[in-house]
C-alpha cells in the first residue's frame, strides 16, 4: 500500500518551479533513493513532503496510517548542531516532540521507544555521553535514532554519510539496511549514485529527464548509465 504517493507536483519557490510534473509513490518497506545534479530540486522536494513547503501545484498525499506529523527526518548536518549541547538520551527522545502535541512530559511509552531506537541503532551505554563529545559516526547514529523515535512507518534520509569516512560510512548504510530490512521504509537523499543503486529498491532521478523506477531498470536506462559513468558528479 502507498504510504507517499506525488501526483503531477510542481515544486519551486515562489512562482519559479524547479521541478515541473512530477509523480512517484513509495510503498510500505521501501527503500527510495532520490539522485541528481546539485540545484535539481532534491531537498526542495523533501522539504515539500515533510510540509516545510507546499507544492506550486498537484499532490502529495499519505496513505497506510502515515500522518505528516509523524515521518522521521535526518537532516543534513550542520556545524551547529554537531556542537549541540545535550545528551545522547536527550537528543534521541526528542523525535517524540511531534506527537506529544502540548503535554510537557514524555511518557512511558516514549521513553520505551527511545531506548528501543538507541539499542537499534547499537548505543547502549552512550545515553548520558554528551552529543558535541561523539565523533561524526557516532552522532549520525544518534540522529539516525532520534529520526526513528518520531515514527514506527517511514524515514526520511538528507546525504545521510556526508562528510563520514569510508568505514563509518559503510557502517551507517547498513544501519540504514537493517532498519529497512525490519520495515521502515527508507527515502533518502544521496550524492553517492554507486551506493544509492546497491542499497535502493527503487530509484527516482530528477533534474534534466525524470526517471522513476526500479534500480534495475535505472542502471540500463541513458539517464542511469551516464550518471553513473560520471560517479554520481553534479556537474553533470
Amino acid at each position: 500500500m502507498a504510504q507517499l504517493s506525488c501526483k503531477n507536483v510542481s515544486l519551486g519557490y515562489d512562482s519559479h518551479a524547479i521541478i515541473s510534473g512530477l509523480s512517484f509513490e513509495v510503498n510500505g518497506g521501501d527503500y527510495l533513493a532520490i539522485v541528481g545534479e546539485n540545484g535539481s530540486g532534491k531537498s526542495t522536494l523533501m522539504k515539500t513532503v515533510l510540509g516545510l513547503m507546499k507544492p506550486l501545484s498537484g499532490e502529495i498525499a499519505f496513505g497506510d496510517g502515515v500522518k505528516k506529523n509523524q515521518i522521521g527526518y535526518l537532516p543534513q548536518q550542520t556545524v551547529v548542531q554537531r556542537d549541540f549541547p545535550a545528551s545522547v538520551w536527550e537528543v534521541v527522545i526528542s523525535g517524540c516532540l511531534s506527537g506529544m502535541g502540548i503535554r510537557p512530559f514524555y511518557n512511558k511509552k516514549e521513553k520505551r521507544r527511545a531506548a528501543d531506537c538507541i539499542e537499534k541503532l547499537g548505543l547502549r551505554g552512550f545515553e548520558k555521553r554528551s552529543y558535541r563529545a561523539l565523533s561524526g559516526g557516532q552522532q549520525q547514529r544518534v540522529l539516525l535514532a532520534r529520526a526513528l523515535c518520531s515514527t514506527e512507518k517511514i524515514i526520511l534520509l538528507d546525504e545521510p554519510v556526508s562528510g563520514l569516512d569510508p568505514k563509518v560510512t559503510a557502517e551507517m548504510y547498513s544501519a540504514i539496511e537493517k532498519l529497512n530490512a525490519e520495515g521502515t521504509t527508507v527515502i533518502m537523499i544521496s550524492h553517492d549514485v554507486a551506493a544509492a543503486t546497491r542499497y535502493a529498491r527503487h530509484i527516482l532521478h530528477i533534474g534534466g529527464e525524470v526517471f522513476f523506477g526500479r534500480k534495475e531498470e535505472y542502471i540500463k536506462s541513458e539517464n542511469g548509465k551516464k550518471f553513473l559513468r560520471a560517479g554520481g558528479n553534479e556537474n553533470v
